[in-house]
């Protein structure tokens, strides 16, 4: 969490911080129009676009080589992919080529129908998925629980690895993946040597390459590793078994086009439908994960200090879907492989530093032009290199991250039965069966609810996990009959849901306790209040403002029953102001102690690792923030700040003693160590002087006689006396409000106030300091609270360079600009920013 309160970086970040006018949108905002323009390629796409290429040819092959495809087929579906996908795609830096995901279901169809019926089948998936696109279908298809989705991926990529393992031992793979493992034992028993070891050294390489040390692993590592690997593999067989199988690119004037599919209509249709499925899963998949990286490496600052790559628009999915299907259609008619967006591909060219759609696109120019002339050069790779590198991607598709997270959601049960269908029935059979398990669960999970209470020091828990429906009323109606009249409890509901027969009897049981004095308390599992019934319910309560709540409970006890009241009628008569100090201090007590209470029950847990780790690291705020210690006045609600963003001063009429005020009897060097220990130890980047409006400091520096006492509270105020002479001097102008002149007097002091206080930090010497060497900033704040209304001293004021004492409005998705500083935040309808 951040705070709100702005602050200035260097000139590298300046720059990473992209201005509105460029066109940048962030992660969640709507995708802006294509730009319309010159096909522009920069020195930075030339170079992603040649290492994609330099992972892509091997990748190609090896799956070509894993469907037991034509090898041309999987170079022809490269470059329709780059060119394109990537020309007409919605996600400019995803990479499409052939799809690891379709590796089992196409060699199952090249099994079934033959090469060119499949082909045949690519051209039906690509039309399908122009059409889904053309109904805006792409948010649909990410509908699917996650646990689906990467459980049929996953196991895909068992399914891959399992038979990519006996080509690497110099066998052919069997037809299923259960057949695989069950042929396993017999090629473990006997294989010739050499293919083995060929595939062994590639494995070793693509997982050691990455992790070489040292300044030679810096320079290696800017080749790819799938390169690499392959480049030595292939040296080595060249060396050592020069008779180990090949590539074998046949002539390309024997290359096989479509023809029209033969076979059932039924078996057909499934296919298409699966070809389409899964390619389009994969590329939406892919595309939201370079949306993720692309916006990652826009907001982080390279370490070398260069400009970091100018953000790119978001993806539009429905676009991606139709020139996906575009590229698969043409890919089929030429006799390629099915075509997806791959993550591996798309990951590399959005860290080598593509930009645009160029690198994309660029990159299957490549791949034609070596499927043209750098055929002898291919045809010396090995197969079980190819194997070896497909045996990985396979690997890669079980992401452990995936399996965590699901376990985490509990719905690993889901994404197990999904990858068990994959890998023992198929692809759409393991998508079926995951759906069935998914609606099972979430059916097991809308009926079933956890009731329980608990009593701690005569205060009871009433806490509901799972959804309340009619089936759990019988059970809460006993566990809550079971609680004593007039009981004060907390009553937890941890769900989402609620249906009619259950509110009713919350309700009826809510106002039966009310009415004879009970006390109840509703929260959500993250401890905020919620509202309770409508018929009970106080108008001032808000879940979003749980210390207003203690008024309306305080209002809650004063309205009981006349009979809790004449109960206490018959005890020893009180004077009323002991009545009301007593009461005072028990409610303040109780208020104390609910809260604490609260927060352990309820906030701890959310916050307790992020606290051990600033006690393990050491604070390290970015801020100093000055402000009043008005109760009214809370900074980590109005800077959504949180436990290490600010570093926290309050005084009473926030004032800074200028340097050489203190002395020993005064104790004013409080304020000066702070600023001293922020700026020098910390090392903060910006203090910020917060006024507010009905600051009773102010309204006593107004209203103060000459012979006024000297009491500890005035000579701590006096260090607002040069604001008051500020404001009644004619050699300042006013501070005020952009469009409107301060309501009173009081408001004019509290703005004035603020500027002055600017100043008096200005003049302390660690301040100086810094502000000299540029690493530190200054910033005027008055915060409204009637109004809930921020309002920032404009740039030249705060830096004291400049003549206007202007607030600015800030309104709400305000962006602050180190170009143009405060002036740069949107002011609200009639409002003249910087007048």
């Amino acid at each position: 969490m951040s705070a709100c309160v702005p602050t200035r970086d260097d000139h590298s970040s300046r720059k990473a911080r992209p201005s509105r006018a460029s066109g940048f949108k962030r992660p969640h905002s709507p995708p802006p129009p294509p730009r319309r323009g010159r096909f522009r390629v920069s020195g930075a796409d030339l170079s992603a676009s040649i290492t994609v290429f330099l992972i892509a040819v091997p990748m190609s092959l090896g799956l070509a080589v894993a469907m037991d495809a034509p090898l041309a087929a999987g170079l022809v579906s490269a470059a329709i992919g780059g060119i394109v996908a990537g020309l007409l795609g919605g996600t400019p830096l995803q990479v499409s080529g052939p799809s690891a995901g379709l590796t089992v279901v196409t060699a199952e169809l090249i099994q079934i129908y033959g090469w060119r019926t499949t082909c045949a089948i690519t051209v039906g998936a690509g039309l399908l998925q122009i059409l889904l696109g053309s109904l805006r279908a792409a948010r649909s298809a990410l509908a699917v629980s996650p646990a689906i989705v990467h459980g049929t991926l996953a196991g895909i990529g068992v399914a891959i690895a399992l038979a990519q393992l006996h080509i690497v031992l110099g066998e052919a793979p069997q037809s299923s993946a259960l057949d695989n493992v069950l042929a396993l034992p017999a090629h473990l028993a006997q294989f010739e040597p050499a293919a083995p070891l060929i595939g062994a050294l590639t494995i070793a390489l693509l997982v050691v390459w990455p992790r070489l040390p040292g300044r030679l692993g810096a320079s290696l590592g800017r080749i790819p590793a799938a390169l690499a690997a392959v480049v030595v593999a292939t040296a080595v067989a060249a060396v050592a078994t020069p008779g180990i199988a090949r590539v074998d690119l046949p002539s390309w004037r024997s290359h096989a086009l479509p023809e029209l599919p033969q076979g059932p209509v039924a078996g057909l249709a499934a296919a298409v439908f699966t070809v389409m499925l899964v390619a389009s899963l994969e590329s939406l998949l892919a595309a939201v994960s370079v949306d993720k990286l692309a916006a990652d490496r826009s907001t982080t600052t390279p370490k070398n200090g260069s400009t970091p790559p100018p953000p790119v628009e978001r993806s539009d999915l429905d676009r991606e879907l139709r020139a996906q299907g575009v590229a698969n259609a043409l890919s089929g008619l030429a006799g390629g492989l099915a075509v997806s967006g791959g993550a591996v591909r798309s990951s590399a060219n959005v860290r080598a530093g593509a930009e645009s759609r160029a690198s994309t696109v660029m990159h299957g120019v490549w791949v034609l032009l070596a499927a043209v002339l750098l055929v002898t050069a291919l045809e010396w790779i090995p197969l079980a290199a190819l194997a070896a590198l497909v045996m990985v991607v396979g690997i890669q598709m079980v992401s452990f991250a995936h399996i965590r997270k699901v376990h985490r959601h509990r719905e690993f049960l889901v994404y197990g039965a999904t990858i068990s269908g994959v890998i023992l029935a198929g692809v759409l059979e393991g998508v079926a069966i995951g759906i069935v398990v998914a609606v099972a669960v979430a059916l097991h999970r809308l009926a079933r609810t956890r009731i329980t209470v608990t009593e701690q020091d005569g205060r009871y828990l009433v806490s509901a996990r799972g959804q309340l429906t009619f089936l759990a009323v019988p059970r809460l109606s006993r566990l809550l009959g079971r609680l004593p009249h007039g009981v004060d409890a907390v009553v937890e509901l941890d769900g989402f849901f609620m249906d009619h027969a259950a509110y009713e009897t919350i309700q009826d049981w809510y106002a039966a306790q009310t009415a004879m004095g009970g006390r109840i308390e509703f929260t959500g599992r993250s401890g905020g209040r919620i509202a309770e019934p409508a018929s009970a319910a106080h108008s001032c309560c808000r879940p979003w403002t749980p210390w207003r709540n203690h008024h309306c409970h305080d209002r809650a006890q004063d309205a009981r029953p006349t009979t809790a009241v004449a109960a206490t009628q018959t005890a020893p008569e009180t004077p009323p102001t002991d009545r009301a100090a007593s009461s005072r201090h028990r409610h303040g007590a109780h208020r104390l102690l609910s809260g604490l209470s609260s927060f352990q029950r309820t906030t701890a847990p959310l916050v307790r690792e992020e606290l051990a780790r600033l006690a393990a690291e050491g604070q390290r705020p970015s801020q100093l923030f000055l402000t009043c210690a008005d109760s009214r006045l809370v900074t980590s609600m109005i800077t959504a700040s949180g436990p290490g963003d600010l570093f926290t001063v309050r005084n009473v009429g926030n004032l800074v003693p200028p340097p050489g005020t203190g002395d020993e009897s005064s104790n004013d060097d409080s304020v000066a160590a702070a600023i001293e220990y922020a700026v020098d130890v910390l090392e903060v980047e910006s203090i910020t002087v917060c006024g507010h409006s009905g600051c009773g400091a102010m309204q006593a520096l107004l209203g103060a006689a000459p012979d006024t006492p000297r009491t500890p509270l005035w000579r701590w105020l006096r260090h607002g006396l040069p604001s008051l002479e500020r404001m009644r001097s004619r050699h300042h102008s006013w501070a005020r409000i952009a469009g409107r002149l301060p309501t009173d007097a009081i408001e004019q002091l509290c703005l004035t106030n603020v500027v002055q206080q600017l100043e008096h930090l200005r003049a302390h010497e660690s301040v100086a300091r810094r502000l000299a060497a540029g690493t530190l900033q200054l910033h005027g704040m008055y915060f409204h609270v009637g109004e809930a209304q921020a309002y920032l001293l404009t740039e030249g004021a705060s830096s004291g360079t400049g003549p206007d004492e202007v607030f600015v409005r800030v309104a709400p998705g305000a962006e602050w600009s180190a170009e143009s500083g405060a002036e740069a935040l949107h002011a609200a309808p009639g409002t003249t920013v910087g007048a």
